[in-house]
């Protein structure tokens, strides 16, 4: 599993809204493959969480497929592979 933390930059909030359309429409068909198990953004619209199940090859495909990753105002603060325990 990977946890994928995104960062917002407010200046460019306009471009980062006009590309989450087609983003939350590939998070839909992830979440039908099994592959996305939550997502979603921050109280206050800081930045976002997002939970992958998936292996390294597989994060790496859906983060090039998806261009809201490179969308000005948006930046991958930190991603991390992680082995849950309990709960998933």
């Amino acid at each position: 599993m990977y946890v994928l933390e995104l960062a917002f930059d407010a200046s460019a909030a306009e471009q980062r809204l006009a590309a989450r359309p087609a983003h939350r429409e590939r998070l839909a068909k992830l979440l039908v493959e099994n592959r996305v198990r939550l997502a979603g953004p921050w109280a206050d619209d800081s930045g976002a969480l997002l939970l992958f199940d998936t292996d390294e090859d597989g994060m790496q495909e859906i983060l090039a497929a998806d261009p809201y990753y490179s969308t000005p105002g948006v930046s991958v603060a930190a991603l991390r592979e992680w082995n849950p325990v309990t709960g998933v």
